[in-house]
Order: C-alpha cells, then structure tokens, then sequence
C-alpha cells in the first residue's frame, strides 16, 4: 500500500507519461532513417531487394563498405568536402571573432544596425540567392572552382558565427581583460591572453555548427561545379552513386554512412563545449 508521501511523485509521473511517450516517439522517427541507412548499409543484396523489408539484417557484411571506397572518385571527393569546409569554417571564425569583439566590446555608431543586419543574413534563406549567385560566378570565372564553394560557405556560416560568438565575449567580464591591461598588456595582447582562452566552448559550438553546414550542403555544389567533374564535393557525387543496372542502394548506403561519420564524431567529442557554447551565446549580451 502507498504512503501519502509516495503518492505525489506517482502522480507527476502520471501526468508526465504523455509528454515523455511523445518525446520518445519523435526520437524514433527521427533515428528511424538513420537505423535504415546504417542498417541497410550492413544488408546483404538479397535482404535489398527483398519485397519483405527486414528490420535486422539476416547477415552483417562489408561488401558495400569495400564498393563504396572502392568507387572511382569516392577519396577524391572527400578531400573536396574536407578542404571547402574546414577552409570556410576557419575562415569564417576568423572574420567573426573579430566582428563580435567589436560588437560586444566596443561603442561605435552604426553598431546596432550592424548586428540588425547579421540577423537578417541569417534568417534570409540561401538558396533563394542562387541565381544571382550563378551570374556572377559564370561572369567571373568563377564556376567549377572549389575556393567559390569555400566563399560561399563563408557567407553562410559567418551570420550565426558572429551572433553567438557576440553573445559569448560579452558574457566574460570586461574588468578581466582591463586587469590584463592595467599589469601592461595591450588591448590585443589582453583578449588574447585572458579572453580568448575562455571562448573555447563559443568557437566549438560555432565550429560544429559551421562543418555540419558546409559539409552536407548540396544546392551550390550541384549549380556551380558544372564541367569540372573533378571539383564536385561528396553530397554531389552520392546523388549520383549508381551501377550499370541502376542504383546501388547498398553501396549508396555504406557511403552515406562514412559520410555521415565526421559530424557525427565531431559532435560527439564536443557535445559538452557545444551545449555550453550555444547557451551562452543564445542568452547573454
């Protein structure tokens, strides 16, 4: 029999059911197309092509994971994604550690419509700049080259570099960095010192969120690399993985797994700088 004391937590148990059994019904639906990619990357042929979809592979193999590295182009292209992203990735830290100590640390006229403006960027949807986009590269000479999709990246990712990374420098006390510089350091010498050590969680979290972007984007690497086949990035290339007799969902599969797997660990090995990168960001300033 329950005692009083024990009712109470039952109670809010009770009422929290539906709320938790909702959760975990949107946490299935959304790994489920992760299970069956990762999983059908294991299948056999025959498991494939079955009219009966099984759940768990009757066999666990490799041989889609050995055609898909195997496949011409696959390094090549990988090394395309790696060098475009990590290259608009650093550059767009760059650019927006200085932007946001100008912002939070500074008072200068036309600052507030700066930051309007970066929000605007932000919220402005990409893909509806492609056209003009296009027209200038084609009039420059500029298609079928990687360092486009890497300045393309840039400017998609440095809008929210700059908005969290403002909201993370004016979330550290200025008096440390004025400490810093009463005992001799300069200005710079200061933020590099005191501030910039503890913006480690703000650049991971940025970080993270930039390679999840430029590594999966598909649009601008479909338009702009046209001739070059050998420009094209990993996303392009998987859009078009298939054999002689059709697609080949297996070997589809296993590459979009390996695809997958960089953000992936990234983002396991940073979760705990990334939750605190992006509460800090989202809340101070």
């Amino acid at each position: 029999m329950s005692t009083p004391q024990s009712r109470p937590p039952v109670r809010r148990a009770l009422r929290r059911l539906p709320l938790n059994a909702a959760a975990a019904l949107t946490v299935v639906v959304c790994l489920f197309p992760v299970y069956w990619m990762v999983t059908t990357a294991f299948k056999p042929s025959t498991d494939i092509q079955s009219y009966d979809p099984r759940l768990v592979p009757s066999r666990w193999t490799f041989e889609h994971f050995r055609v898909a590295v195997g496949a011409d182009g696959f390094a090549l292209f990988w090394r395309n994604s790696l060098l475009v992203t990590l290259s608009a990735v650093l550059l767009a830290l760059l650019v927006a550690l200085g932007a946001a100590y100008a912002v939070a640390r500074m008072r200068w006229r036309g600052r507030r419509q700066f930051m309007l403006a970066v929000f605007i960027a932000q919220m402005a949807p990409w893909e509806s700049l492609i056209i003009p986009i296009y027209i200038i590269s084609r009039d420059t000479g500029m298609l079928d080259l990687l360092p486009t999709l890497t300045l393309i990246y840039f400017m998609i990712t440095l809008p929210f570099t700059v908005v969290v990374l403002r909201g993370f420098i004016a979330g550290i006390p200025p008096e440390l960095e004025e400490a810093a510089q009463v005992d001799g350091c300069t200005r710079a010498g200061a933020f590099r010192k005191v501030a910039f050590p503890l913006l480690a969680p703000g650049l991971m979290a940025t970080s993270l969120f930039g390679f999840i972007t430029a590594w999966n984007e598909f649009t601008y690497a479909n338009f702009l690399i046209i001739k070059q086949q050998d420009s094209r990035t990993l996303p392009v290339w998987l859009s078009s993985f298939q054999s002689t007799f059709g697609t080949d969902w297996g070997a589809t599969m296993a590459a979009s797994t390996l695809f997958a797997l960089p953000a992936l660990i990234i983002f396991l090995a940073l979760q705990r700088h990334v939750t605190a990168g992006l509460a800090s960001g989202g809340v101070k300033g």
